[in-house]
């Protein structure tokens, strides 16, 4: 089984590392949307894999270092693509979520990046 929480977080960036003239090399904004996804047993006495609360306690430290900053000066994200952006909130959450199966990071309605640890 499979549940996950969404999460939303206003932040600026530019990408450094585009070519000359692209421009997302410029400062600009999004509304992001961030989806943690846990995959595990539903327990029996429970009825649940754990507790949408729990999700969201263990997002939230992660939530005040976003939003509303300039993603540029976060530590770790100083080419904050969406899938770097991915890769980080993985690795923070990974000690205290073992069920972490899946973050979703979106920058746009259209556009986003899918991460379950594949380079872990």
């Amino acid at each position: 089984m499979e549940i996950f929480k969404e999460f939303t977080f206003e932040a600026a960036h530019r990408l450094p590392n585009v070519p000359p003239g692209h421009k997302c090399s410029r400062l600009h904004g999004h509304s992001y949307r961030v989806e943690i996804h846990v995959r595990g047993p539903v327990g029996e006495r429970s009825g649940w894999i754990m507790d949408f609360a729990d999700l969201k306690e263990a997002f939230s430290p992660l939530h005040a270092k976003l939003d509303h900053y300039y993603l540029n000066e976060v530590e770790g994200l100083e080419n904050p693509t969406s899938e770097n952006l991915a890769r980080w909130i993985w690795r923070r959450l990974r000690p205290t979520l073992p069920l972490l199966h899946r973050v979703v990071v979106r920058e746009t309605c259209t556009s986003g990046c899918r991460y379950e640890g594949e380079d872990e």
